[in-house]
């Protein structure tokens, strides 16, 4: 397959150390079953993972099914048995969503209080691993942060997906999607072209998508350390975009320039935005 890139702006150590000492482990399988009370595509599952991965299907029922396999290890049986009795995973249902996240030793959901973050070291440490079925239809909004990449198969709803250190991957997508983690990289296919407009970032790692060939959108790319590649062959180059500062400088308004490529393929439509800090973008064509 021939890609077009368009550049873009912008000896052995022997050592001997101590064996740690064997970490003890509690281990439980916990599975809740959710009834949607609507149709799947006005519902919204969120989960806030902190250690762990999470992946998602789609299937043909109407419930959403989680089964999550939970680990707290230490070093000691006082702090494991803290752990055991301090960690809680919650989950809650409302009209229009269902939501799984960690209740103590604080609390993973956005703009909430994060109580111990900065506080008392928390002597043990804790996992869940998400393996969950969701109707077709169902919009996501699900996230991780250490220990585990997101996988999200056959889900057509929107998707909200986000890591820090692992990859995200979304297999045979439909919907519009916003996709972001720090060190991995971002994998997309879709089966149909997304309505509206989608968003995938990475810092550390490669963007690599791809559309039905058929893809009529405006693209805006940013890369710093590597390149764009695409087999799309009705590729338009966009011209660099004039962005007024918010703050005036001595009663003159400053004016700068765009740090992002722009193209356009096919007629034009929704901007996709696709950035990283190192690594490649690939946007490619199927057959």
């Amino acid at each position: 397959m021939k890609y077009f890139a368009i550049p873009l702006l912008a000896g052995a150590v022997l050592c001997c150390t101590q064996a740690p000492a064997q970490k003890l482990e509690f281990k439980e399988h916990v599975t809740k079953e959710f009834k949607l009370t609507q149709g799947a595509g006005s519902n919204t599952l969120a989960i806030y993972n902190i250690n762990g991965f999470i992946k998602v299907e789609g299937y043909a029922g109407d419930k959403v099914v989680l089964e999550i396999d939970k680990t707290i290890s230490a070093k000691t049986n006082e702090y494991l048995e803290k752990g055991k009795e301090e960690f809680k995973l919650e989950f809650d249902q409302q009209s229009d969503s269902i939501t799984a996240y960690i209740a103590n030793p604080y609390d993973s959901r956005p703009n909430r209080e994060r109580r111990n973050w900065d506080g008392p070291k928390i002597n043990y440490h804790f996992e869940l691993n998400f393996t969950v079925k969701v109707p077709y239809a169902l919009n996501l909004h699900i996230s991780t942060v250490n220990g585990g990449d997101v996988n999200v198969n056959d889900v057509t709803g929107s998707l909200s997906v986000h890591n820090v250190n692992g990859a995200i991957k979304l297999v045979n997508a439909k919907g519009a999607a916003r996709a972001s983690t720090i060190n991995g990289n971002v994998e997309a296919n879709y089966t149909t072209l997304p309505p509206g407009e989608s968003n995938f970032k990475t810092l550390n790692g490669d963007i690599k998508i791809s559309y039905p060939s058929a893809l009529s959108v405006d693209c805006q790319f940013k890369t710093f350390h590597g390149n764009f590649y695409t087999d799309f062959p009705d590729v338009e180059s966009l011209p660099v975009r004039v962005i007024k500062n918010s703050e005036n400088q001595s009663a003159k308004t400053v004016y700068k320039l765009s740090t992002e490529t722009s193209i356009r393929i096919g007629k034009g439509g929704p901007t996709y935005k696709f950035e990283t800090f190192n690594g490649n973008i690939y946007l490619k064509k199927q057959s």
